[in-house]
């Protein structure tokens, strides 16, 4: 992540032009405890899209049926399941855009919250993904929180608990969602991330999280509640976020796309979805951006 300072030093403009873009919202970033911040891979795809050179031919390529993004455990088990699965690499919902704008993925999974709109994923994609043919389609609602070791034996219940108990806490890697939605609840919480007791290790992924926690390495740390479902923790609720798969228009009609989605709709999926539990997948399918 980048400051306002950082990323005008790196594309040799001055701050004020940089304070623009982020008005028009031209320029692809967030906002935490009142700062903005610049992921570098998406300012790097920013860069390539604005350039001169015209990337189109490179679009066009057939891409490699690989999903990027974030980590979700029902959209593992379907791609598992599915007539024709695909490849997954966790990679963070940030990463995985850039990846994803880039041609290396033929899907991005993503819950990123927009701080400004309370929107998921679409200003994100909007300001980064702007010259793609790009849909935006939902996968699910799903429970965030804290996840706790069995019987929750220092009896943390709320973000101030980690502080004031001095929790051990899993982190997940910068660009990550889950990252992003805990840095804005901290902020609600007048929460500063120098008061937690953050351990030496990141999480790439949710499960990542869950076994950290499930070995005695840490406290606690943010996840969904399937993850918790999965690994027998307790699970403090805090928040719950739309989970979207983004996709190129051409794409949906393909064969791996169009065997997920007919997956979905199966009554295996329905009791998958329910024994892993914090899924609200009611609206499963609906297209939430068509750019």
């Amino acid at each position: 992540m980048m400051t306002v300072h950082e990323v005008a030093e790196y594309l040799r403009i001055k701050e004020r032009k940089i304070y623009d873009l982020v008005a028009q919202k031209q320029i692809p970033c967030t906002r935490v405890m009142g700062k903005w911040l610049f992921p570098r891979h998406l300012i790097d795809l920013w860069l390539m899209q604005n350039s001169e050179s015209n990337l189109n031919a490179h679009y066009a390529q057939q891409v490699p049926e690989v999903v990027v993004g974030s980590h979700d455990p029902l959209l593992e088990w379907a791609l598992r399941e599915s007539r024709h699965p695909l490849a997954v690499q966790a990679t963070g919902s940030l990463e995985g855009l850039s990846r994803f704008g880039l041609g290396e993925a033929i899907l991005c999974g993503m819950h990123v919250l927009d701080v400004d709109s309370g929107q998921y994923n679409v200003p994100l994609i909007k300001s980064t993904l702007k010259s793609q043919d790009i849909v935006v389609i939902e996968w699910a609602w799903r429970q965030q929180g804290l996840v706790v070791a069995p019987g929750n034996p220092l009896a943390v219940g709320s973000l101030a608990d980690l502080a004031g108990k001095k929790a051990r806490l899993i982190d997940r890697q910068e660009g990550a969602g889950s990252r992003v939605l805990l840095d804005y609840l901290l902020a609600g919480k007048n929460i500063d991330r120098s008061d937690l007791n953050i351990v030496n290790k990141l999480a790439r992924t949710e499960l990542d999280v869950g076994l950290t926690i499930a070995g005695g390495k840490a406290d606690a740390g943010i996840a969904v509640a399937s993850v918790a479902r999965q690994l027998h923790l307790d699970f403090i609720p805090l928040a719950t976020e739309r989970f979207d798969l983004v996709m190129r228009r051409r794409d949906y009609f393909e064969p791996p796309i169009q065997a997920l989605f007919a997956l979905s709709r199966s009554a295996a999926f329905i009791e998958k979805a329910e024994e892993l539990s914090g899924y609200d997948i009611r609206g499963l399918g609906n297209i939430i951006f068509n750019m």
